[in-house]
C-alpha cells in the first residue's frame, strides 16, 4: 500500500483480468478493491458480512435472492449499494463496468456459500494493484 495519493484510473489500467479484484488500500480492518467485471460472476453469499459496491464506469447488475423473492438491482455509473451480509446475490456486467468494493480484509470473493465455480472467476481475497 502507498503512504501517497493513488489513482483509481491508474489502477484499473495496471490489470486486464475480469472477476479479479485488486486492493488498493485499507481502512481500518477493510479492504478496498478495484475491479473490471464482465458478463456473469455467481450466486453467492457473504455470511458475515455486508457488501459495498460503487460503479465507477458501466452498468453493474446485482440479481438478489430475498425473502420476497428474487429482483435484481440496476447500478449505473456513480450508484452505490450494499448487499446485505447472509443474502444470495450474482453481479453481472453484460456490457462490462469498473467497480470499486469494500469488504473486510480476507473476505473472498466467492463468499462463504456458492455454486460451482467457472474458469472466469478469479477466487482470491485480492490482489495488490501492481498484479498482472
Amino acid at each position: 500500500m502507498s503512504n501517497g495519493p493513488l489513482s483509481l484510473d491508474t489502477a484499473l489500467a495496471s490489470f486486464d483480468a475480469l472477476w479479479s479484484p485488486r486492493i488498493v488500500t485499507r481502512v481500518n480492518d477493510y479492504d478496498v478493491r478495484v475491479a473490471k467485471v464482465g458478463g456473469e460472476h455467481i450466486w453467492h453469499a457473504h455470511d458475515d458480512t455486508d457488501e459495498f459496491f460503487l460503479v465507477l464506469e458501466g452498468e453493474l447488475l446485482i440479481s438478489l435472492r430475498e425473502a420476497g423473492g428474487e429482483r435484481t438491482v440496476r447500478l449505473p455509473r456513480g450508484s452505490v449499494f450494499t448487499v446485505p451480509r447472509g443474502t444470495e446475490h450474482r453481479p453481472s456486467a453484460p456490457d462490462g463496468a469498473s467497480i470499486l468494493m469494500f469488504e473486510p480484509t480476507g473476505t473472498p470473493t466467492v463468499g462463504d456459500r456458492h455454486e460451482a465455480i467457472p474458469g472466469h472467476i478469479d477466487v482470491t481475497t485480492g490482489h495488490g494493484p501492481g498484479a498482472p
